[in-house]
């Protein structure tokens, strides 16, 4: 007897009741049933219990025919020995555009002017007459102190020049009554002499007075402290009952102007020489007129003042310890949001060029031996050397190395399976991947909720 089964969907498994059983396959192993053998043709009971058995053996061994089967077979309608397809890279088509070459740098702001208010002339606090952090104007009173020993001093200053005054009506009116004596020879010449010194004498000691009297005058008004320029003060140094003055000039508070600010910057001679020897040779063009080149201000939570700055100037003296050079710049701060000592970073625009070829910075690899990009043609990503200058926003100015029209590689580094093909898609800037990812999380959410809605809709 002899039966024909399929074996795993594509093998043949041949049962003869006389021989045993063969599978044409030749990793799979059969039980073998002698059923031609003396003993099961006497007993019609053991050759149906040995046919029983063979099933269940064929049964068994049926699935692992199948899993290797299955395990040979490739995709359904692929060759199994298919050859992967090229992997995916992101790529820009470098052009020729109009940059700015902005350089940043790390700056502190500065007041425009700075006054310390003191006390000049001693004795006790008795009022403080603004607030604190408030703007104020200048010639405003500040404080006020004790006035009572500087009036008196004023008072004692007039009482001396009436003396001084009357003494001066005498002698004045001796000299004059002695002149006519003097002709007639009446008096002698040294008394006419000495009533015209001693009218001189009384004069100088009238304009002694009266110096005395605007010297107790400047006294009484520093007895009420002003500000000495406008600006924005701080706080109090001293409250109302102290004493100061007594032997030096104490200091009250601090006055700054904060409009305009200035913000103190420095740069390295390696980057002043570099752009200089651009500009000369016309890779670059001084941006502005003169060196009155633009400035913006980041500020520590990354925004941007709105008002933009103007270089002053830029120090002659390089120091010799950090070898940077300072510069200055001015920024108007109409609202007061700028404040003296705040660490910024400062965006300086020193040049520009007209046709620079411009690549992201992280399709540039940076090493000891040079520069180099990943340059996608005719299907293949090569590298090529090229030659990096200054930083424009988040891309670097190619000098040397690129044309227009080459695709540079910019993503996709990882995949790469040595000289082997590639595929160039665009790339796409990274301000972009939050929303894919959101969109990507939504959808892969998906599938999850919709079971999970099934379940609690039976519950």
């Amino acid at each position: 007897m002899t039966d024909d089964l399929r074996c795993g969907g594509s093998k043949t498994l041949i049962v003869d009741a006389d021989a045993g059983c063969r599978c044409e396959q030749p990793s799979l192993h059969c039980a073998t049933l002698d059923l031609a053998s003396p003993s099961a043709r006497r007993s019609p009971l053991l050759s149906s219990r040995a046919l029983a058995l063979l099933t269940l053996v064929i049964l068994l061994m049926l699935p692992a025919c199948g899993e290797k089967s299955d395990a040979t077979a490739g995709p359904a309608g692929a060759p199994a020995n298919a050859a992967p397809p090229p992997p995916e890279v992101g790529v820009v088509t470098v052009a020729p555009r109009t940059v700015t070459l902005t350089t940043e740098l790390p700056g502190r702001l500065e007041a425009s002017r700075v006054a310390q208010v003191r006390a000049r002339a001693a004795g006790i606090v008795l009022q403080r007459l603004f607030r604190e952090g408030s703007d104020v104007k200048a010639g405003q009173t500040l404080f006020r102190i004790d006035p009572a020993p500087y009036e008196a001093a004023l008072a004692s200053a007039q009482a001396l020049l009436l003396r001084a005054q009357a003494s001066q009506t005498q002698t004045r009116a001796q000299a004059e009554r002695f002149k006519p004596l003097l002709d007639a020879n009446a008096i002698s010449k040294q008394d006419y002499v000495n009533a015209v010194a001693a009218q001189q004498s009384a004069e100088a000691d009238v304009a002694a007075a009266s110096a005395a009297i605007r010297s107790a005058q400047i006294n009484l008004s520093y007895a009420s402290v002003t500000a000495p320029i406008s600006g924005r003060i701080g706080r109090a140094l001293v409250t109302e009952g102290a004493l100061v003055g007594a032997g030096e000039a104490t200091q009250l508070a601090v006055v700054q102007q904060v409009n305009p600010m200035y913000v103190n910057f420095t740069q390295s001679t390696a980057d002043v020489l570099r752009l200089r020897r651009a500009l000369a040779s016309g890779k670059f063009q001084r941006a502005g007129t003169g060196d009155a080149a633009t400035v913006r201000v980041v500020l520590q939570d990354g925004s941007v003042h709105p008002q933009p700055g103007k270089l002053l100037f830029t120090d002659l003296t390089v120091d010799s310890t950090s070898g940077q050079i300072t510069l200055r710049a001015e920024l108007p701060n109409p609202d007061g949001s700028l404040l003296p000592g705040m660490y910024v970073r400062v965006r300086i625009e020193q040049a520009q060029s007209n046709d620079a070829i411009t690549v992201p910075q992280q399709a540039v690899t940076r090493g000891s031996s040079g520069d180099s990009v990943m340059v996608v043609a005719d299907g293949k990503a090569v590298p090529r050397p090229v030659k990096i200058g200054s930083a424009s926003g988040s891309s670097w100015i190619v000098l040397e190395g690129l044309k227009p029209g080459e695709q540079v590689m910019v993503d996709g580094f990882q995949k790469l399976r040595g000289p082997g093909p590639v595929k160039a898609v665009p790339w796409a800037p990274p301000a972009s991947a939050p929303a894919a990812a959101g969109s990507a999380s939504a959808a892969a959410s998906a599938p999850q909720a919709a079971p999970a809605a099934a379940s609690r809709a039976a519950q």
